[in-house]
This record gives structure tokens, sequence and C-alpha cells, in this order.
């Protein structure tokens, strides 16, 4: 399945050219001025958009349970002026972006773990969170002469699907069908290459459940299973944006080496905890930077739907977890316990 629904002509080359034209008339402004006007976009979509902003909102006081009313209204209302802005960065990026700017916009002195991955000749595997700018991360690795081949659903528009992957693939990044991903994926890591995958996305019921800031969240099976099938590396790196100008800061949370999971009782849950924990500690220092948005929750696991006691057996794998205290662990199982006495009968 490649679409989800049915081509419109006329409409969608309407939009293409629209889209088109508002690309162009965004390269003309100053790359360093569009914090203000997404700032003034970004409030005002949160004021009409009061779905979007509940859930931002509830996910905040889900993820810093500390924090006053008043933080988390102001934070979620940035997260819409941030994503306003990485709309606006899209587009001006191939033209700000080049390999004879990029120093000026872009520090990558934290980067260091990837690039001795990357240089290993062993094939990878990168992993993000829908923070920051994430598309800076392959753009920015292509310039450097290192191609990463990143998974990403078409859009429904044929047009601005073509355009747009031209966009992102202009730096050698190579973007791969969500829906043929798997078998393309294999064939690049064992010719050596390295993927990336954003990996904060709801993965349904059929996930694999691991914490992620406190609760339970349902993940992608794919990673684990792509890395311990090839023995991958995985880095997990994020590109914060550096105040209000088209600058950027490249930097890892974590490398996570097929020696560390090999020696677990239950390496896809190691691996898969670990990669969450990792996102975790990008958003935690730039929470106004994700997207709270999403419904990262929205899956809950068979025992919380079916209102049954938290499964010793997946108690006992978090608690195997080198990380995961005593304290950490009673949190989670307490959380998932209300929810599942929370579910009607």
């Amino acid at each position: 399945m490649a679409r989800t629904r049915k081509p419109h002509p006329l409409l969608d080359r309407a939009a293409y050219v629209a889209a088109r034209t508002v690309s162009t008339a965004i390269t003309c402004f100053d790359p360093d001025g569009n914090a203000e006007i997404a700032g003034l976009l970004g409030r005002w979509l949160s004021r009409i958009d009061k779905r979007h902003r509940e859930t931002a909102r509830s996910n905040l006081r889900l993820a810093f349970p500390d924090w006053s009313e008043e933080r988390v209204d102001r934070v979620a209302v940035h997260t819409f002026e941030h994503l306003v802005l990485l709309a606006v960065e899209a587009l001006q990026t191939p033209r700000v972006i080049t390999p004879y700017t990029w120093r000026k916009r872009i520090d990558t002195d934290g980067i260091g773990p990837a690039l001795k991955v990357l240089t290993s000749g062993r094939p990878s595997i990168l992993v993000t969170g829908h923070l920051g700018n994430w598309e800076i991360v392959g753009y920015t690795l292509g310039l450097l002469g290192f191609p990463i081949a990143a998974v990403a659903r078409p859009l429904d528009n044929a047009h601005i699907n073509r355009w747009l992957l031209d966009v992102r693939e202009r730096t050698g990044m190579r973007i791969v069908n969500k829906f043929e991903a798997m078998v393309r994926l294999q064939k690049i890591v064992e010719d050596g290459g390295s993927v990336a995958f954003i990996a904060d996305q709801n993965a349904g019921d059929r996930g694999l459940f691991v914490p992620f800031f406190g609760r339970l969240a349902s993940h992608y099976k794919s990673i684990g299973m792509l890395a311990i099938k090839n023995r991958c590396p995985i880095v997990c790196g994020y590109a914060w944006r550096v105040s209000d100008r088209f600058r950027f800061e490249l930097g890892i949370s974590d490398v996570i080496e097929p020696e560390e999971w090999e020696s677990q009782p239950d390496p896809m849950l190691y691996i898969t905890a670990r990669y969450s924990r990792a996102i975790e500690g990008m958003i935690r220092p730039r929470p106004e930077q994700y997207f709270w948005m999403h419904r990262r929750w929205k899956s809950r696991p068979r025992h919380e739907k079916q209102g049954k006691p938290f499964p010793d057996r997946l108690r006992e794998s978090l608690s195997q977890l080198p990380w995961m205290s005593e304290e950490a662990l009673s949190a989670v199982v307490s959380d998932s316990e209300a929810l599942a006495v929370a579910q009607p009968a």
C-alpha cells in the first residue's frame, strides 16, 4: 500500500503550485529572521487548534509531573511555534546550508562518536526523535560524505512528494518508502550502509512496550530486529536548534554496540528500552523543541486493556535493565496498574 487516498489530478496539481509559490516566497526572507514570524503563526495556530494543544498539554503533564500549569501552557505554545519554524526551515535548508556555508550554521563538535562508527566500515543504524530539526541530521551527514538511508511515509500528493524527495535527497540522503522499508533497508545494511529511523512514533498495539518518560509506550520492533540480525551499532543523535537563529547543534546521546545487547537476557527489549531512554535524554534539555502533539502513549499493552495485573515476565525483564532503579520500576508498574484499573469492564 503506497497511498491512502485516490489522487485528484487538478487539486493535487493546484496544491503543488501553491506549495512551490509559498516556498519561493519564504526563501526570499532572511533565514535568521524566521523565528519572529513563526512565533506569531505558531501562537495563532495554538489558539485555533484546541485538540492538538490539549494533547500537547496532557503529554507534558505526564512527562514532567512536577511542572506548574503555567509552564505546561508555555511550552505547549512553544511547540506550535517550533513546528511552524521547522516547516519554514525545511524549505530554506537547501539554499542556506551548502558545502560552503554549513560550518557557519551547524556545530558538529558533539558528533565524534557517530563519526567513529560511520568511518569504521561497519553498517550502522541511526536513531533520533521528533526533536529539534531532525531533517538536519541526515542532511548534514550527507554533506560530510556519509549518505544515510532514511525511512519516510510517501505523501498522498505525488507532485509534492517528488519535489520534497528531491530536496531531502540533494546531499546524498536516500529516502526509503515506509511500505517497503524492511526489504530495502536489509539490502542497504548488507552492503555496509547506514540507515536512519525517527524512532519515537507510536507503533500500535502490537509494538514492544518499554518505558518512555516513566510510562509504557509502544515501539517498533524493526530497529531491534535489524540490529540483532546484522550486528549493527545504533547511534542515537539529535539536532537542537540554537537560540532563534538558523543554527543547529548536532550531538550524540548514546551509542549502543552489539556486544552490549548480546550479553543481555532479552536483547530486543534491551535495545528498544535503551534507545527510548536515549531519545528521552535528548528531549529533556529542550522540551520546547519536541513534537508533543503526537499521541505517543495512545496504544496500550494487552494487560492494561484487559484490566490485568502487571505481567511478572515484563517486570522481570525491565528490572534487568542496567539503568533501571527499583524506584523507577515501581513508578512504571504503578502507572500501568492505575491505567489497567481505569479500563472499562
